[in-house]
């Protein structure tokens, strides 16, 4: 017989390839486990529900580890008590969001966000995009709804804390896994401090559920009225918008060149009540006053030189309201720009957050109400305001006294 080669000799045998490759997969299972072991602080279920899911399924952009723990708040943005019909605006409900975020962030656990977004009718109105200077319409986008991402971009905001959505495989994995856990999986809370969330036996669950309130999202936030106690600037989420409204933004502000922009806030704040004298009042005396076209020109004009071009967004129907303004300004809308938003605009949530994108690129920017000192305002009525004063309607400060 021949006498075999060096290399013949050094060759593996096809039995000694698979030995080095089950060595190597139980070696590389048992460094996965004992990181769990260490880093979950939880048994067996949770462990080996989250293994198979996480070693054998597609990612998405962002990767979740093994050691995440959730916070869950509900399956929808705050309405309190109420149907998605009676539900209050996009600001409330991005207050209540960033509420929520907050919490994730103060307690280090990934955030379960609602994969819907309620939208009340009154707010869904088409008139505000298709408006004109001779008509009004009282037609409404479909639906009482939209889709979370339609609105933010989630991992956009997963750089800042880590998202996921209630209708995703992810959550339905984790959910899965905390029902095998029983009470080390998820801890249904109220009325449970941040801080006792976060430095008690609820740090270990999987799942801390906040949904155990109807008022869920604001009433565990003592603090929000708090500006110094914010985690988030209220500039958060409007920068979190979705990719396709960011790109509309920014072909409507290259159109627009060099411009500035006010955002005029009227439909919703004008509400009127008569005390038990039968004298009209209202939450802000001066805000009719103070958002008409005149007084409009006399508050910017010294912030604002004549034939700049003024971006204008605001929740007013009325036709041609704006147009004295002309005279002294280019105004342009979001209508004007109907080639850009139509293919993508599906309700008024949308069209304000990219509305909200091209003011905030203005040159000079004149908000409604003051949120910081440093803010340019059309009035100086308070943004919230819980005495009903008499309304003023001329330059003479002076109230009538009621008779």
């Amino acid at each position: 017989m021949a006498k075999m080669s060096k290399a013949q000799r050094k060759k593996p045998t096809p039995g000694s390839q698979r030995l080095v490759l089950l060595c190597v997969a139980v070696f590389a299972f048992l460094l996965l486990f004992s990181s769990v072991i260490s880093t979950g602080k939880l048994g067996l279920p949770y462990q080996q529900t989250l293994i198979d899911y996480f070693v054998r399924s597609s990612r998405g952009k962002r990767e979740h580890t093994l050691s995440e723990k959730y916070l869950y708040w509900g399956n929808r943005i705050d309405c309190p008590g109420k149907n998605c019909e009676t539900c209050a605006g996009l600001g409330h409900q991005e207050s209540s969001l960033r509420c929520a975020l907050e919490e994730a962030m103060f307690l280090n656990r990934t955030f379960v966000m609602p994969s819907g977004m309620c939208i009340n009718p009154i707010h869904n109105k088409k008139g505000i995009l298709n408006r004109s200077d001779n008509k009004t319409t009282e037609e409404g986008w479909v639906g009482s709804s939209c889709a979370m991402e339609s609105l933010y971009d989630i991992d956009l905001i997963s750089e800042k804390i880590p998202v996921i959505l209630d209708d995703s495989k992810t959550w339905h994995i984790v959910l899965s896994t905390s029902m095998k856990l029983g009470e080390r999986g998820i801890a249904h809370v109220r009325g449970v401090s941040r801080h006792r969330l976060k430095d008690s036996h609820y740090s270990n669950l999987l799942i801390i559920n906040r949904t155990a309130s109807p008022l869920a999202w604001f009433v565990e936030c003592k603090d929000r009225t708090n500006r110094s106690a914010v985690m988030l600037p209220y500039s958060f989420l409007p920068n979190m918008a979705a990719a396709k409204l960011r790109n509309a933004a920014e072909k409507i502000k290259a159109q627009l060149g060099d411009y500035d922009a006010i955002h005029v806030r009227r439909g919703d704040k004008l509400k009127t009540r008569k005390d038990r004298f039968g004298v009209e009042r209202i939450q802000f005396p001066h805000l009719d006053r103070d958002t008409r076209p005149e007084f409009i020109l006399h508050r910017i004009e010294k912030r604002i030189p004549p034939g700049r071009t003024l971006f204008i967004g605001s929740n007013e129907r009325t036709p041609g309201f704006f147009s004295p303004l002309a005279v002294s300004y280019k105004l342009a809308y979001s209508s004007n720009f109907s080639e850009i938003l139509d293919p993508i605009i599906e309700n008024n949530y949308q069209l304000f957050m990219a509305e909200r994108l091209v003011m905030m690129g203005a040159k000079t920017f004149f908000k409604t109400f003051k949120e910081y000192e440093t803010d340019l305002t059309l009035t100086d009525d308070p943004k919230k305001n819980k005495n009903w004063e008499i309304p003023v309607y001329t330059m003479d400060e002076r109230k009538e006294e009621a008779s």
